[in-house]
């Protein structure tokens, strides 16, 4: 019996292609982009794992003041007894992008340590020196085209990465001397203190993929928050689909429950129904979603690159689990989106089921349900924005506060309505036209509140991108204040660089620093001289009176905002540097699209305490008639690779490119979620269009022709896009409030003002109008064109 029951229901899809297609296609898009967004996410975090394999979980010592380590100090520690192998950590820049450039010794390299089994491919004397291979993955080979035959394709190297002899990495990256020593796990039973070896060096476990991923890991939370808001919006069509479905099946539902059927069995056959379709949505959804990873893909790949340093490649490798999550979470997804319609089905009796009325009624009843649920999802979100303190909890209030517009949206647009009646005049067409509009609402609801969240999404999203870009533009302009940016090629060309600039600028500026850990975390130290360029330009956003006459007395520190943030330090507070010393903050500074935390020291306190920074890099202040002439001069005449000099324009362009290519997946997420609101709203109106027939035959029967009835439709669809337009504003600017004030700065640990642009709101209007006139123009066109007889058929029908 089972067999014929499941027959009988799936007979209703036969004579309903279009709604199979509408549940199968919302189910397919929802899958999409969320199976897109975690396959992006699964590639970048394999691109992590597969470089700290390639660093290795060894202990390793450091230069407790940041500094490179002497090679005399590796080979004090190795006579001594201590088993330790050098590791050069560089920066090398490639055709597209940086590569990170790993040296190391094979001849002291743990067995266990991958880069040592990238070695064993190839013969060891073509390795060694300066001049030897450089082994890396195929992707990243083509990225060093520059080094010719010495490049040699290794597969298992980690993306991004090359490695080299140390000798050849000192060579290619100009660092002298070792970036750190990788202790291994074997050691000598009585070996001397480290202390009593090497004081200046301290012992830490390392921790580039744990920083790595806790630098990435609000960003990729970024990009799932953005792949389940278009998950909800999908699954908004499913429920539609499967709720209008369970409505023209009411009277099939009733027949079977007369004959014997059980609610029990009707309800798990409807379940198996569903399964049916989940999985072969699903299965499209993977396939939709891999489409969507492989075009997201190299703007995430470029992001990651540019503001966090993460090297991902932009291929895809799938993994059998990715598929897996993919099906299951289409399961799941349509689960959910039936509860309601499977709760209905199960509550309602076979005669209440036979009414006409029933299912308006359990809508009535949802729509006080929905309200009860948005109050309770509010006081949720409420509660994390007043106690919460972390991510999470600004995530918690950002979908508290979504929810509960969504699920307050059915009620405001009836109130806008009512609104609307009553200002419309008494014409009963008009009267006719808003009440009728209002009894559509249950029906559009799911729709609708799709178009919402795609509405708010956008407007929010673009109020936080332009916000950012009007901030960052005018910090540009701030930080980037000299003309002209050099870097000498080594230490012993300093010199002679400042002696043949000088006579030709009005001020050389060091731009000296070093990397090394502040307060637990990786971190940057730069100095400062007291020039009218800091004074005037540099963006701080507090500071004690007299800040810029502290640094030129060589006292005093600035800090960023993220190290001001995540420390909960400020002005007047002491910080303890690296090397066992401590200094008063006298300032915080904006630092925007920096994930590490950094302070500037006086210039002469930089050199005391850390003597061996990076002293090759340098700002210039000049005309900038001059540019075009200096750059001639140091090419030409002083031999400076073009590449070591950069003017003020091409660095604000190479930023902004890199801003724009961060927020272009954002973008392209916002573009992806209005769409499929408006299939949403597409498949909702021709799913009610047949129904609707019993109420618009009798106002055809009193005069009015199809055609008009057909405008009044498409009008019908435009008049709710508009209002759920203007009930959006609001969502979004909550939305982008929140994003900047709290999900900003606790993912990225700045905060910027926000500013509106209501511009984008009228190009944002007309482009929800243009989706919801196509939607609503489809079923207009059917019924101004429906024949006459399908309307009186209406009246021969007992209905």
């Amino acid at each position: 019996m089972s067999r014929a029951v499941l027959l009988a229901l799936l007979s209703h899809w036969k004579k309903r292609p279009f709604q199979l297609i509408t549940l199968i296609t919302g189910l397919a898009l929802a899958t999409a982009l969320w199976s897109g967004v975690q396959a992006i996410n699964a590639e970048a975090r394999k691109s992590y794992d597969d470089a700290a394999r390639v660093l290795g979980g060894d202990p390793v010592l450091i230069n407790q003041s940041g500094a490179a380590i002497a090679n005399d100090t590796f080979v004090a520690l190795r006579q001594s007894g201590w088993l330790v192998s050098p590791v050069v950590d560089g920066w090398l820049s490639g055709g597209d992008g940086r590569v990170r450039v790993l040296g190391v010794d094979p001849l002291t390299l743990s067995r266990e340590n991958p880069a040592g089994a990238a070695v064993s491919e190839v013969e060891i004397s073509d390795f060694l020196g300066p001049d030897g291979l450089v082994l890396a993955a195929p992707a990243t080979a083509l990225r060093l085209a520059d080094l010719g035959a010495r490049v040699r394709v290794v597969e298992g190297v980690a993306p991004g990465l090359a490695i080299m002899d140390i000798a050849a990495a000192q060579a290619l990256t100009n660092i002298e001397g070792i970036s750190r020593l990788t202790v291994l796990r074997e050691q000598p039973f009585r070996q001397p203190l480290l202390s009593e070896v090497a004081p200046e060096l301290t012992l830490r476990a390392p921790d580039n993929a744990a920083d790595l991923g806790r630098l990435t890991d609000s960003f990729h939370l970024n990009l799932t928050a953005f792949g389940l808001l278009s998950f909800v919006v999908g699954l908004f069509i499913v429920n539609g689909a499967v709720g209008l479905a369970f409505e023209q099946r009411r009277t099939v539902f009733r027949t079977l429950r007369a004959i014997g059927v059980t609610t029990r069995s009707l309800v798990a056959l409807l379940m198996a129904e569903l399964l049916m379709f989940a999985l072969v949505a699903g299965a499209l959804g993977i396939g939709l979603g891999y489409l969507v990873a492989a075009v997201l893909l190299p703007d995430v790949a470029a992001t990651l690159r540019g503001l966090y340093g993460a090297t991902v490649e932009g291929t895809l490798t799938l993994s059998p689990g990715w598929w897996v999550s993919g099906l299951a979470i289409a399961i799941v997804g349509t689960v959910l989106a039936a509860a309601t319609s499977l709760f209905q089905v199960a509550r309602l009796t076979p005669l209440a089921t036979a009414l006409p009325r029933a299912w308006s009624m359990a809508s009535a009843r949802t729509m006080r349900m929905q309200l009860s649920l948005a109050g309770l999802a509010l006081l949720i979100a409420v509660s994390a924005g007043l106690f919460g303190s972390n991510l999470l909890s600004g995530f918690t209030l950002l979908g508290g506060l979504l929810i509960a517009a969504a699920l307050t949206l059915p009620a405001a647009l009836v109130i806008l309505l009512n609104l609307g009646q009553r200002f419309a005049g008494s014409g009963p067409v008009a009267q006719w036209f808003w009440a009728d509009t209002r009894q559509q609402i249950p029906g559009l609801s799911l729709a609708l509140m799709a178009l919402l969240l795609a509405l708010a999404a956008n407007i929010g999203v673009s109020t936080m991108v332009g916000s950012f870009r009007l901030t960052f533009t005018g910090w540009l302009d701030q930080r980037l204040a000299s003309e002209v940016y050099i870097g000498a090629e080594n230490d012993e060309q300093v010199e002679a660089l400042i002696a043949f600039v000088t006579p030709r600028v009005e001020a050389v500026l060091p731009i000296w620093h070093t990397s090394t850990e502040i307060l637990g975390a990786p971190g940057e130290i730069y100095g400062v001289v007291d020039h009218a360029t800091y004074r005037e330009n540099w963006p701080l956003i507090d500071g004690v009176v007299g800040v810029w006459d502290l640094i030129g007395q060589n006292e005093g520190a600035l800090i960023n905002e993220q190290l001001a943030r995540r420390e909960e330090l400020g002005p007047g507070d002491t910080i303890a540097m690296p090397g066992g010393w401590k200094t008063t903050i006298t300032g915080v500074y904006s630092d925007y699209g920096n994930p590490l935390g950094q302070v500037i020291l006086p210039l002469d306190i930089l050199t005391a305490r850390y003597p061996d920074v990076d002293r090759t890099d340098f700002g210039l202040r000049l005309d900038p008639l001059d540019v075009a002439s200096l750059r001639t001069a140091l090419t030409e005449d002083f031999g400076l690779p073009p590449e070591n000099i950069v003017d003020q324009g091409s660095l604000k362009t190479f930023s902004l490119e890199i801003f724009d290519r961060t927020f272009a997946v954002s973008a392209a997420l916002n573009v992806l979620t209005l769409s499929v609101a408006a299939v949403a709203i597409l498949t909702s109106l021709l799913t009610l269009a047949a129904m609707r027939l019993p109420q618009l035959a009798p106002v055809w029967a009193m005069g009015i022709p199809r055609k008009t009835l057909g405008l009044i439709e498409f009008f019908r669809a435009l008049v709710l896009a508009c209002l759920t337009f203007i009930l959006a504003i609001p969502v979004g600017l909550i939305l982008a409030w929140v994003l900047l004030t709290i999900i900003n700065v606790e993912a990225f640990g700045w905060q910027i003002p926000m500013t509106i642009f209501p511009l984008d709101w009228v190009w944002l209007l007309g482009l929800s109008l243009v989706a919801a006139g196509v939607a609503g123009l489809w079923p207009a066109r059917r019924l101004a064109t429906r024949p006459p007889a399908d309307l009186i058929r209406v009246f021969a029908n007992e209905r």
